[in-house]
């Protein structure tokens, strides 16, 4: 059975597969499938059975109906079955159980499926459209990407990205920054979901503390080329982060090298940021050097470590106990979250007085112990 419309579809199929990517095959599949459903529905077949099929050649686009009967020794369904003599005037090599297809010509199937074949056609090219811009922006998950504020209402934000949109929650924005419909922003890709009509969405995020790891990587070369490390980040977005680097080589400073001659480098990622401080610090596998580093900037006197329970002791002298605590305990806890630590800091008059305390009970102890004897 031959229509010219079905036959021009195969061409457009062609070139869809050439020029977008779009796999003919599943195209054709897809038709063949689709007219199948149509032969039920307009000559009155049991649109529950499965014994009608429809092939498209995909060379010449020449469609074909059947319908697959079994073959029985007496026929009791003649829509499903045929006898063993019937089949075997069709093939003498037919046998009992066997299923033989036969081809059928409904009058005007092929009005009905060049109308049907358009309709699939477009329907599968917006699916596997979708499909493709899902797939290409899942592989962008945790990378930074750009576009314009379409909305922004003090809630969510929307992104124009190309292809699709971009939504960034409340929760995902940085607390003290205003967007403003039109102005161009980076977001890292936290998430790429399907909408309810499979259209894809891409969630991002600008206060993940993966958003600085990504920004140190675009501005300090070393770290791109795997010549610096970022081993940990801690964030408060829009007021501080920390930032843990480490080098192999002995050459290279690590710190130095992200902060950059008179702190570009560092600026630049704090300017992208709306000015929320950052502390680059030196990574040490001495988990006590660590710590220690990872409270800058205050200036720490001396850490104990108790390595099995993940707890540091720390001590800083007691113009720095403010510092190294911070503003509602920001510093102390960013710091436990760089290192994965639990670290309690005391002043060197708050450990002196916990010593003396300990010393007097001591005593006191001694004393009835030797009243006793």
């Amino acid at each position: 059975m031959k229509n010219v419309d079905v036959k021009e579809l195969i061409a457009v199929m062609d070139e869809l597969e050439k020029e977008r990517g779009i796999s003919k095959e599943y195209l054709v599949n897809a038709l063949e499938e689709a007219l199948v459903k149509a032969y039920k529905q307009n000559f009155d077949a049991d649109e529950n059975a499965d014994n009608v099929k429809v092939t498209i050649d995909k060379i010449t686009g020449e469609m074909h109906v059947y319908s697959a009967r079994e073959v029985v020794p007496e026929l009791a369904i003649p829509e499903l079955e045929i006898t063993l003599e019937d089949a075997r005037k069709i093939d003498k090599n037919y046998n009992v159980g066997d299923i033989v297809n036969i081809e059928i010509k409904p009058k005007d199937f092929g009005r009905i499926a060049a109308q049907k074949a358009k309709q699939v056609v477009v329907q599968k090219i917006r699916e596997a459209e979708k499909d493709m811009v899902f797939t290409e922006f899942n592989d962008k998950k945790g990378e930074i990407v750009s576009g314009l504020i379409q909305k922004a209402d003090g809630k969510i934000v929307v992104m124009d990205l190309g292809k699709l949109e971009g939504v960034m929650p409340l929760k995902e924005q940085i607390p003290t920054e205003t967007y403003r419909v039109n102005d161009k922003i980076r977001g890292y890709v936290l998430e790429v979901e399907k909408g309810l009509k499979g259209t894809p969405q891409v969630i991002v995020s600008r206060s993940h503390p993966d958003f600085v790891r990504k920004l140190f990587e675009f501005e300090i070369p070393e770290i791109y080329e795997g010549l610096i490390e970022i081993k940990s980040v801690s964030r408060d977005a829009g007021s501080r982060s920390k930032v843990a680097v480490y080098s192999r080589d002995q050459n290279i400073d690590p710190v130095g090298s992200c902060v950059g001659q008179k702190g570009v480098r560092i600026q630049n990622i704090i300017n992208e940021l709306n000015g929320e401080k950052i502390d680059v610090i030196e990574w040490n596998e001495d988990p006590a050097i660590y710590i220690a580093a990872a409270l800058l900037p205050a200036q720490v006197m001396a850490v104990d470590v108790k390595e099995e329970e993940k707890f540091a002791q720390v001590i800083v002298p007691d113009d720095q106990l403010s510092l190294a605590i911070g503003k509602s305990g920001q510093n102390a806890r960013l710091a436990a979250r760089l290192t994965n630590w639990k670290i309690d800091i005391k002043s060197e008059s708050q450990i002196r007085e916990i010593l003396l305390a300990q010393a007097e009970a001591e005593d006191v102890e001694e004393n009835t112990e030797t009243a006793e004897e």
